[in-house]
């Protein structure tokens, strides 16, 4: 009796599935945006899709047509209210399924692209200058790129484009430098900027020892599929974030193979 008022009079298997669907659509949603302030705007959006359906099952053409003018109207507050938050879902929605990755290879192989791995004379000038400056506590922040360009990043800060030298990397994130605070972003075996803004991540579960270096590292691994590297001014440690995951690495050695590991799986794809 229920089932007939609500309109539902006979499910078919295609009803089931829509029906499992959608549930699975709203779960995933759901824990997407769990711990962020917009889990509250999703929340309020779900009850007036709710108010909807129920007019409209009851047949209430008034509520019905004013709940169908803000739902439309709403579409478009959507992509405005959670733009960060879809640029972020479908970054990652890519970087799981991989075909960015297939794509950028294709492209690259077609038009003769440089590929974007470190030489090792590069990582070995990154080694040293990140050593020397854990050694004297010199704060430092460096993205290294791979398949995204991060050009809106880029434009944030400085141009460089100058070969990859620990003594240029040290004489940037010098304390009185001009170009000091910020990021600096190297792809292609070039310094190509400085004192870049990186975004900031959302993440509230991250140890208060990690300051603001640390978590504009980790909001820009999120976004995209640069690694970063942090020297920590305070404690002169070095950690090494991907993929929004923080390891700290202990002995400088062990920042070679972390740095190798992406330029072999890109001369691989070549």
């Amino acid at each position: 009796m229920i089932l007939e008022f609500l309109g539902f009079l006979r499910l078919s298997f295609i009803d089931i599935l829509d029906i499992v669907v959608v549930a699975l659509l709203l779960y995933v949603v759901f824990r997407w945006l769990r711990g962020s302030s917009a889990v509250n705007i999703f929340v309020a959006i779900f009850i007036l899709f709710i108010i909807r359906w129920v007019a409209q099952a009851l047949n209430m053409k008034l509520l019905s047509s004013l709940m169908g003018t803000v739902v439309d109207i709403g579409a478009i507050a959507l992509i405005i209210i959670f733009q960060p938050e879809i640029r972020q879902f479908l970054g990652r929605l890519g970087k799981s399924t991989g075909l960015s990755r297939k794509s950028r290879s294709f492209v690259d192989r077609l038009l003769y692209h440089k590929s974007d791995a470190l030489s090792n004379n590069s990582v070995r000038e990154i080694m040293e200058a990140c050593r020397d400056m854990a050694e004297s506590k010199t704060g430092a922040l460096i993205v290294i790129l791979h398949n995204n360009t991060l050009q809106e990043i880029i434009d944030t800060g400085d141009r460089i484009d100058a070969n990859i030298k620990s003594r240029l990397i040290e004489n940037i994130f010098y304390e009185n430098s001009p170009l000091h605070d910020g990021a600096m972003i190297i792809g292609q075996d070039r310094i190509i900027a400085a004192r870049c803004t990186l975004p900031i991540t959302d993440r509230t579960d991250l140890p208060a020892k990690y300051g603001m270096r640390h978590k504009s590292a980790v909001g820009i691994s999120e976004r995209s599929d640069a690694d970063v590297i942090v020297v920590s001014e305070q404690r002169g440690t070095i950690s090494f974030v991907r993929d929004g995951k923080i390891e700290q690495i202990d002995n400088i050695n062990n920042l070679r193979p972390k740095l190798e590991t992406k330029a072999k799986e890109e001369n691989e794809q070549n």
